[in-house]
């Protein structure tokens, strides 16, 4: 009889000017992490990094507004993990500076993706998958953790709300079917780490949701 797998490593907590939710998600066994969505504030998320006993190999991200990439590029010089973007919010996440003049907030480049997300594609620990669910932006993206029963929702799902469709590259349509059709069918038991604010569950959306309801 095979032994149980041990559950992940996660921990979440809000970083940079717009507090945008920062996880970190780790392979208990391996001690490889994922850092999804660093808004900010490189040191905590490193210092975080360094008390679960963890090495980041991927920083990956939800979307490319401003807020969930602002430390990107100063983690991935100090630990030379790769970055990995959905190519569709490139455009977003060349135009930095302008969406930092948009909001007040201090400019600092950050580099090129390496690698471009695909739907259903498997991430770099080896415990979760990609889902490409557009509509806040042409490229977001949620992480599911079937095991753990985790989904990593950015700014698609909120706890009684759902991502703005009013920024570049916005669709309700889309981001209506992407939270129908490849959130909504998910164990409604999962936690839904969402871009900003409290945790939330699939079936607690699926009820209660007054934007949409399953």
């Amino acid at each position: 009889m095979t032994a149980p797998q041990p559950a992940l490593i996660r921990e979440t907590f809000p970083v940079g000017p717009l507090q945008c939710n920062c996880t970190i998600v780790g392979d208990p066994v391996t001690k490889k992490a994922l850092v999804i969505d660093p808004g900010g504030d490189h040191q905590l998320i490193l210092d975080r990094l360094e008390a679960l006993g963890l090495k980041v190999v991927s920083i990956i991200h939800t979307h490319a507004h401003l807020d969930h990439f602002l430390a990107s590029g100063e983690i991935k010089k100090v630990t030379g993990a790769s970055l990995h973007l959905h190519k569709e919010d490139q455009f977003l996440w060349d135009n930095l500076e302008m969406q930092c003049k948009m909001f007040g907030v201090p400019y600092k480049p950050v580099p090129a993706p390496d690698q471009w997300l695909h739907d259903d594609e498997e991430l770099a620990c080896g415990c979760g998958v990609a889902l490409h669910t557009p509509g806040h932006t042409p490229g977001s993206m949620s992480f599911w953790f079937e095991r753990d029963k985790l989904l990593i929702a950015g700014d698609t799902l909120f706890r009684g709300g759902i991502g703005r469709t009013d920024l570049w590259g916005g669709d309700y349509q889309k981001i209506e079917r992407s939270i129908r059709d490849r959130l909504y069918i998910l164990d409604e038991e999962a936690v839904v780490v969402t871009g900003h604010g409290p945790d939330t569950r699939i079936g607690d959306e699926i009820r209660t949701n007054p934007f949409i309801r399953g």
